[in-house]
């Protein structure tokens, strides 16, 4: 049924999952940086924390 429809349905098959991949990346790497800087806020309040 996609055979030989000029084309755009080859594109679609190659594009979709490499933006897919695209947007898991995206996203795992937003919240790394969500857990990363929740880490070191988390350590600075410590620290601040200790000293007093």
């Amino acid at each position: 049924m996609l055979a030989h429809q000029g084309g755009w349905d080859e594109i679609l098959l190659v594009a979709g999952p490499i933006l897919v991949i695209v947007l898991v990346l995206w996203k795992a790497t937003r919240r790394a940086e969500r857990i990363a800087a929740k880490r070191i806020a988390d350590s600075d309040e410590t620290l601040a924390t200790n000293a007093e």
